[in-house]
């Protein structure tokens, strides 16, 4: 495969760095931090586990995510429970305050995505979903 000219790198990148910048900059000062949404997002599309289950499948220790976990619980929007196989593990899981949390802040950002894309045209918005399905498989 040939080599992608650094210019096309370099463009994609912003791209994607301005409308994920812009993406945060419209949510709510009180929204959840990208931690807790990453968790709360990670539940959601795992179903429940352990601490080093999410961490690990977001590239981070389980130390790390600790005062996350802490947090998340005390806003009742996760449970902690003992695992059945192995009753030292605890598992995390995510409660219904969780999942309507999580709901909110993707309706928000959908907001604000759907007002940006309305000035696009029919073209202009299937070139973008398939830029989305590539990106979706790049981020795989």
């Amino acid at each position: 495969m040939e080599r992608v000219p650094t210019e096309v790198v370099t463009e994609i990148r912003h791209g994607i760095m301005r409308v994920s910048r812009r993406m945060r900059t419209a949510r709510a000062p009180e929204a959840l931090s990208s931690n807790k949404l990453t968790v709360l997002g990670h539940l959601h599309r795992n179903g429940p586990s352990t601490a080093g289950e999410v961490a690990g499948a977001e590239g981070q220790r389980p130390q790390s995510l600790t005062r996350v976990f802490a947090e998340l619980e005390a806003e009742g929007l996760i449970s902690r429970a003992r695992a059945d196989r192995d009753r030292r593990q605890i598992v995390l899981a995510l409660t219904e305050q969780g999942v309507d949390a999580l709901r909110r802040d993707v309706a928000e950002r959908d907001a604000w995505l759907a007002g940006a894309l309305a000035g696009l045209s029919e073209t202009e918005l299937d070139l973008l979903r398939v830029a989305a399905r590539l990106m979706e498989r790049l981020g795989e």
